[in-house]
């Protein structure tokens, strides 16, 4: 566990994953590959404690996620609850099942945002990404996210499946009016990583809808704010993980477990404090999870001596754990990585699977789930 000089900052941004129910059966969900097994929920009065908890520590940016947040029947009841407190309030859902009269019953209880997702630009493709009928319907709910004054922020996960839709996709978005277009490159995290060889793009792919999407800003340019996130494997360095661990962002799982990130709780002997246990304070500031990668006493070669360790912290500890089975190596996208041909290996046999028969993807559904152990 790394040494601390000073106490930790106080964390900003709060993410409370209310559920992991979904209608929807994405193949590069980010929730856990056993989340069927995970089923103990916390309850409204929890969630209460929590947001209040983490509220009197500093926190002012609130993301309701999932799952799909939709599925909780007291989500109108902590989104009130929470702009009493003064949280702006973000609610990021696939909008399955999302009518006009929630969309109004939720701006009146203090919603402030609301970010759609979209899994391709064609009702056949996004219906089976999804596994789902939704195509229509998640048109018609960004309109009225729209008509009711919210910002509208869009977001499609981009994969081998859909990348070749980009200008459809954009096209899409500016028939749906959106505000902020988000062209997220999947990250190999939950089922993204077990379907990894059947959803990475080549380098050439990345490429072209990169300049699409850079044309995109320059003709939308005052009217659409456009996004374009490169998936980690093809940067070369590292992202600074949450903005350093445990330096800003709070995740608090269906189940409680409070988590320095999303994917955090696959991790081995982390010992994950849960909210049933403690307070947020004890968490965020005493647990070894929390402390885990705080400083920099915890870093190997060549991080400790690499004069970006203080700009990225080591990278990613989740992607260390799942390329390399040790969260405290170098996260191996770097190219300074004794380890990074673990990614360049990746890239090669998703090229290769590319080129031959693929194997079917795995869909996030219960199911599938239930194949996974806990």
């Amino acid at each position: 566990m790394a040494g601390l000089l000073n106490a930790p900052s106080p964390p900003r941004w709060l993410l409370a994953e209310l559920t992991y129910a979904c209608p929807l059966q994405c193949p590069y969900c980010s929730n856990p590959l056993d989340y069927a097994n995970l089923s103990n929920e916390l309850s409204t009065n929890d969630w209460k404690r929590v947001l209040k908890q983490s509220r009197d520590m500093g926190a002012v940016q609130l993301g309701f996620s999932g799952g799909e947040p939709l599925v909780r029947k007291d989500l109108v009841e902590l989104v009130e609850y929470s702009h009493e407190l003064g949280y702006y309030i973000n609610l990021i859902t696939s909008g399955y099942n999302m009518d006009e009269a929630k969309i109004i019953e939720l701006k009146e209880a203090g919603l402030d945002h609301i970010q759609v997702s979209i899994q391709a630009s064609s009702q056949e493709l996004n219906d089976f990404i999804a596994g789902t009928k939704s195509f229509e319907h998640k048109k018609s709910v960004a309109k009225l996210i729209k008509k009711h004054g919210y910002p509208m922020v869009l977001c499609v996960v981009l994969h081998r499946q859909n990348i070749h839709q980009m200008k459809d996709i954009l096209d899409m978005a500016i028939e749906l009016g959106a505000d902020f277009v988000e062209l997220a490159n999947t990250q190999y995290y939950g089922w993204a990583h077990h379907n990894r060889d059947q959803l990475m793009p080549t380098q050439e792919q990345l490429q072209a809808a990169e300049a699409i999407a850079n044309e995109y800003r320059d003709t939308q340019k005052g009217k659409m704010k456009i996004y374009y996130v490169v998936p980690d494997y093809y940067e070369g360095r590292p992202k600074a993980c949450m903005n350093g661990w445990g330096t800003t962002f709070l995740t608090i799982a269906p189940d409680g477990v409070a988590l320095p990130c999303h994917s955090a709780r696959q991790l081995p002997n982390f010992d994950c404090p849960n909210v049933n246990d403690s307070s947020i304070s004890d968490i965020w500031n005493k647990s070894k999870a929390f402390n885990y990668f705080r400083g920099d006493d915890w870093m190997k070669e060549p991080c400790r001596s690499c004069p970006e360790k203080d700009k990225d912290f080591g990278g990613c500890h989740c992607q260390a754990f799942l390329l390399t089975g040790d969260a405290t190596n170098t996260d191996p996208v770097c190219d300074l990585s004794p380890l990074h041909h673990t990614v360049t290996d990746a890239i090669d046999k998703a090229a290769q699977t590319n080129q031959t028969v693929q194997q079917p993807l795995l869909f996030r559904n219960s199911k599938n789930s239930k194949l996974f152990n806990h």
